[in-house]
């Protein structure tokens, strides 16, 4: 990996250990769940994460000898250090514990660095450093949008949302976005994506029509994020603490597709029907898969008759359905979870198969 260029008028005269010491984290964090994932997935991120980290363009094929090669040495690297203890993140002449991501931020968003560290899906650690565009403040919430990215690990959430901070990762974004495109471009199959992808002209001019959907889905990422910012009150504290205990991927997917569609419904879905979003909504539904769209087929039917007619008014109809449904049905897993912790799991893993009054 080449290192990295400092910051313009960056006054951190620790930047490189900075660096050294937030990838070191993302190496730990990856070598205790990077192979969690499937084979598929897991080669996928491997191919992306070593595109970043080799500074290879996106439109660029990757060499497949080399790439194998280092696949091999990431993962002799990785278990040399599964067992290590995270490290704290030096910032200046202070040195911070690698969750204390308020703090780290107040010294470094003067220099115009942000970083970010918490837990995603299935309990894995996610951190980041990089270089801070703009902050602004979003509807209530903290909003820090990043670019070029110093450290990351081997997955990198283009958004997340963590203490009423939404942290936005452009450059995360862009490669997601390009994944995309690339997968779409194999088959080239109709639907959604194929729509989204005309609506943003990627024929014409693919690098062009990339800058064009980045800024466009960067809005709508944050969109989806205000959407879970507006739905912690509704289902308060009890909710982290579900989804904490969710040991089995199974009960935890479907915990967060009920908690994601009460998200999109309250947020994402009433704000791209008000600026007629097309490519937007194509997109949004390009990506409605798996147990999101499982358990609400009415959402999906909506967008078919939108496609048909040209009118929001079953889109309406359903995200307005969907927020009082979605709510009920996350208190509904609370009260599966508070009446008997340590049955909820099995409980609502149960509900994957047939997800009964879950469903809309």
């Amino acid at each position: 990996m080449n290192e990295p260029a400092l910051p313009r008028a960056l006054p951190l005269s620790n930047f490189p250990q900075l660096v050294q010491s937030v990838q070191r984290n993302c190496h730990i964090a990856d070598a205790r769940h990077a192979r969690e994932m499937t084979l598929c997935n897991y080669l996928l991120e491997m191919r992306e994460f070593y595109r970043w980290e080799h500074e290879v363009p996106l439109a660029r094929a990757l060499p497949r000898q080399e790439l194998g090669s280092w696949i091999s040495e990431r993962e002799a690297l990785w278990d040399g250090l599964q067992a290590d203890d995270l490290a704290c993140v030096p910032v200046g002449d202070r040195s911070y514990d690698a969750f204390e991501v308020g703090a780290i931020n107040a010294a470094l968003v003067p220099q115009g660095l942000v970083y970010g560290g918490g837990y995603g899906r299935f309990g894995k650690p996610h951190f980041f450093l990089a270089q801070l565009e703009r902050h602004e403040q979003r509807q209530g919430l903290r909003l820090f949008v990043s670019g070029c990215e110093y450290a990351r690990d081997i997955s990198a959430p283009p958004a997340s949302l963590l203490n009423g901070v939404v942290f936005l990762r452009r450059d995360a974004l862009r490669r997601w976005l390009w994944e995309k495109v690339e997968v779409w471009g194999v088959r080239k199959a109709e639907g959604a994506l194929k729509s989204a992808l005309e609506c943003y002209d990627f024929a014409a001019d693919a690098e062009q029509a990339l800058e064009r959907m980045s800024e466009q889905e960067s809005e709508t990422l944050i969109l989806h994020e205000v959407g879970e910012a507006m739905a912690e009150p509704l289902l308060g504290p009890e909710w982290r603490e579900l989804i904490i205990s969710l040991k089995g991927r199974r009960a935890e997917i479907l915990a967060r597709a009920v908690r994601d569609n009460l998200a999109d419904c309250l947020s994402t879905l009433p704000r791209l029907i008000e600026r007629d979003a097309t490519g937007s909504i194509h997109f949004f539904f390009a990506n409605f898969e798996g147990m999101r769209g499982a358990v609400f087929p009415l959402l999906d039917a909506a967008y078919r008759r939108w496609r048909e007619t040209g009118s929001y008014a079953a889109l309406r109809n359903a995200a307005q359905a969907g927020r009082a449904h979605w709510h009920e049905a996350a208190l509904a897993l609370l009260r599966v979870y508070q009446s008997n912790p340590d049955a909820a799991e099995a409980t609502i893993a149960a509900w994957v198969e047939d997800p009964g009054v879950l469903a809309l």
